[in-house]
């Protein structure tokens, strides 16, 4: 039976100059490849149960930006805490609609291209499903997480989060993960100057994205 599981856990001190603690990830699919896109975090756990701790922003709201580039959304995969505002700049000399129906985020920005429209505040934990009504195979993920440490794997599936010393659950999510194997999961916890090495196999779903269609004009 495929599953999702968690393989490797490493514990090495990192001696007593190093501030904080870290969080390896490497990430693969069932067949063993290195696996991008997928998105690591870290919750504070502990004898009072699973919180959601948030780091402070010096007053300032977080932004982040997913573009429109080539008819494609860029970055496929954005990972974000709840309460950032995200802008949709449009680099594409056609008409571009941004929307989505996710309950974590429902909203709809008209067509539009040269200028950007305002951003989007982010403000409920989930993933949230992105699209384009005029170009059917453009879709994105956003997942707002409510932890402040997290991070996306590389192309060679890797990923590394600083957290101060602590337990943590550490979790790791993807579009194309498949629902019914078990929901990846690690539980430890780090002293200062800690350094944990986590290896996660993912079971996939088969790829599911719109074929993108040759068209001229918009």
């Amino acid at each position: 039976m495929k599953r999702l599981s968690c393989v490797t856990l490493l514990l090495v001190c990192l001696g007593a100059q190093s501030q904080g603690a870290e969080i390896r990830v490497r990430a693969s699919d069932d067949e063993g490849r290195p696996l991008a896109d997928v998105v690591v975090s870290a919750d504070r756990v502990g004898a009072g149960g699973r919180s959601k701790e948030a780091a402070p922003v010096n007053g300032e709201r977080p932004t982040a930006t997913i573009a429109q580039i080539d008819k494609q959304f860029v970055p496929y995969v954005t990972a974000i805490r709840v309460g950032t505002a995200v802008t949709f700049p449009n680099y594409d000399e056609i008409l571009h609609n941004v929307y989505s129906f996710s309950r974590a985020k429902t909203f709809q920005l008209p067509l539009y291209k040269d200028t950007s429209p305002e951003p989007v505040v982010f403000g409920e934990p989930g993933v949230v499903v992105l699209g384009c009504n005029i170009h059917d195979w453009m879709v994105a993920y956003v997942y707002v997480l409510e932890t402040p440490w997290f991070s996306k794997t590389t192309s060679e599936g890797r990923a590394t989060l600083e957290v101060p010393p602590g337990e943590y659950l550490v979790e790791v999510r993807h579009p194309r993960r498949n629902r019914r194997a078990s929901t990846p999961a690690r539980e430890l916890r780090l002293q200062e100057g800690a350094r944990a090495e986590l290896e996660f196999r993912v079971t996939l779903k088969p790829e599911w994205r719109p074929e993108r269609k040759p068209e001229r004009g918009r």
